[in-house]
């Protein structure tokens, strides 16, 4: 008895900790999941009443062709920027544009989001979408991409397979990650919530390093249809989402003769023999002059004899005659299944006869009376 109630509450103490666990495991869960709809509160002047301590600022360069454009939206650009308590300045000669903090700014990374709203204006993309970055929930990234590829037309070729016929798939991928993507010469501007621009990164890089975007844009869709699902939210993903593999992947050229590197030894290759130590392990150092002329000779002769062989029978192949190839062709004899029916044959044959046209019957009937009358009164007609 006393066994039992022990192994009883060694279980409780067991399932204790384990509820304990999985309560510690929900808890986590729930704090990582944000609620729907929950929005970060906004930094106000309250929480900074003091202000900045020290002024700081950002300049960046614009391109000769953004000149017209920036000058025609400036006005709206200090407009916005002034919200914040930002000042900013345009310097048309030197082509520049500063932005700096005032004694008025109270939000700090105010200058933060300036710095990235004048670098979006420098790369092209237009101020209604550039405005955007000053909110809190919206990000910027800026993917350089002219140094991916060091072939100039392969490079060309790849930034247009990422924007798309009529840019349609930059358009499907601003759809699906709710980003605003401009490719712009070396760089790929992309403006948006932080998880889009994860994927927006992922997809530009990818289709630099030779992988298509519709792949990426197909698991993106996937990723969508499987987030709506509440139930599939904390589950694994994977055995969803497809596995695209290279099919088409050019295969190494091997060299012919391919060289085996010997095993490395420190102590060098033994010395060849000379003439010499060759005669004396042989034996021929020690013969005399005529004897060694006599071996030479004979050496030669026996070389000279199986040169002239191998050129006769070189000379003679001319003369062999080519196997020639069978005229009558072997015919294959019909299986004879059964006895033939002549009989059956030859009532065949007949009856071909007589359906052939012009041909004359096999019992042809006799004349009748009918028309030796006939000939004997033509006759007689003529002659009276």
């Amino acid at each position: 008895m006393a066994s039992s109630t022990a192994g009883d509450g060694v279980s409780e103490a067991q399932t204790g900790k384990k509820s304990k666990k999985t309560k510690n495991q929900v808890d986590e869960s729930e704090l990582l999941t944000v609620p729907d709809g929950w929005k970060e509160p906004a930094f106000t002047k309250d929480h900074n009443p003091g202000g900045l301590l020290e002024e700081s600022s950002f300049a960046t360069l614009f391109p000769k062709y953004r000149e017209a454009y920036l000058k025609e939206c400036w006005p709206l650009v200090e407009k916005a920027l002034g919200e914040a308590h930002i000042k900013a300045s345009l310097d048309l000669i030197e082509g520049s544009i500063t932005v700096h903090t005032t004694k008025k700014t109270f939000d700090p990374y105010a200058i933060v989001r300036a710095r990235d709203l004048i670098k979006l204006l420098a790369r092209s993309v237009p101020f209604e979408q550039a405005v955007r970055i000053l909110q809190d929930d919206v990000a910027c990234d800026i993917i350089k991409i002219g140094t991916l590829v060091r072939n100039r037309e392969r490079f060309v070729k790849r930034r247009q397979r990422l924007i798309g016929p009529k840019g349609s798939t930059l358009k499907a991928l601003e759809l699906l990650t709710n980003c605003y993507v401009m490719a712009q010469g070396n760089t790929v501007s992309a403006l948006g919530p932080f998880n889009g621009l994860k994927e927006v990164r992922k997809v530009v890089m990818d289709t630099m390093k030779n992988i298509h975007p519709i792949y990426n844009i197909k698991t993106l869709m996937i990723k969508r249809e499987l987030s709506r699902d509440p139930e599939l939210r904390v589950q694994s993903w994977e055995r969803f989402l497809p596995k695209f593999r290279h099919k088409n992947l050019a295969k190494r050229r091997e060299p012919k003769k391919k060289s085996v590197k010997k095993e490395y030894t420190p102590f060098p290759p033994s010395q060849p023999d000379s003439k010499v130590d060759m005669e004396l392990a042989t034996g021929e150092f020690f013969l005399r002059e005529s004897v060694k002329k006599r071996k030479k000779m004979e050496e030669i002769k026996v070389k000279q004899a199986e040169a002239l062989t191998k050129k006769q029978e070189e000379r003679n192949k001319a003369f062999i005659p080519p196997k020639e190839k069978p005229l009558m062709k072997k015919t294959t004899k019909a299986p004879t299944e059964g006895k033939l029916d002549i009989e059956a044959i030859k009532e065949k044959v007949k009856k071909a006869k007589t359906k052939k046209l012009g041909a004359p019957p096999v019992n042809p009937a006799p004349p009748t009376n009918s028309t030796s009358n006939k000939k004997k009164k033509s006759k007689t007609k003529n002659k009276g």
